[in-house]
């Protein structure tokens, strides 16, 4: 072997190893097995050979599973919320992270991104408007499926009635602690 080989064998090494520990990384810090996340990984890469998903691609993914409608919307919506660098693309970390949020969160962990996808511009508050656009864009997913057409007052309605309950202090905004408390508050009846 001459040096230039032996060069390629040690970079081959020690990407090796590093990919080895990005997986053992990824294990502590999701709810997901080594297994699970190498099996995800050659889905992710086959799908996204560079190893990101920019905006385009994740909708058209995300269409995949609902051709009934237009997910584009909410898939912006989804999209920002697993897009935690706000690079304009999803790595391979940021989607197995969100994932491992929903799939196996703790109920405030859920909530946490459930509030975080309805912030849509990320201040920190859910206003109507916000609230308004990300429900209108659940129901353009039904689309065809929906028992009857959505129209805007129907959507305005429906936020008016969630605004309603989730604005406890009347201020016009949604705060992350007025939406924990409401939904705990929910939940809690629910079992009763």
């Amino acid at each position: 072997m001459n040096f230039l080989e032996v060069q390629e064998v040690e970079v081959e090494k020690q990407s090796i190893r590093s990919k080895s520990e990005g997986l053992d990384a990824l294990c502590h810090s999701t709810k997901f097995s080594r297994k699970e996340l190498q099996i995800m990984y050659r889905g992710f890469k086959n799908e996204c050979p560079s190893g990101m998903v920019n905006e385009d691609t994740f909708k058209f993914i995300y269409s995949q599973f609902f051709p009934q409608g237009d997910c584009s919307a909410y898939a912006h919506f989804v999209f920002n919320t697993f897009d935690q660098d706000h690079s304009g693309t999803i790595s391979f970390e940021e989607f197995v992270m969100g994932l491992s949020l929903l799939l196996r969160g703790t109920m405030l962990e859920k909530l946490q991104w459930v509030f975080s996808l309805y912030d849509v511009n990320r201040d920190g508050v859910i206003t109507s408007e916000e609230m308004q656009m990300v429900v209108s864009s659940v129901y353009d997913i039904m689309g065809k499926f929906c028992s009857s057409k959505i129209d805007d007052t129907v959507i305005k309605n429906h936020v008016d009635a969630l605004f309603e309950k989730l604005d406890v202090d009347r201020d016009g905004v949604i705060s992350f602690d007025e939406f924990i408390d409401t939904c705990r508050k929910v939940s809690q009846q629910t079992l009763i």
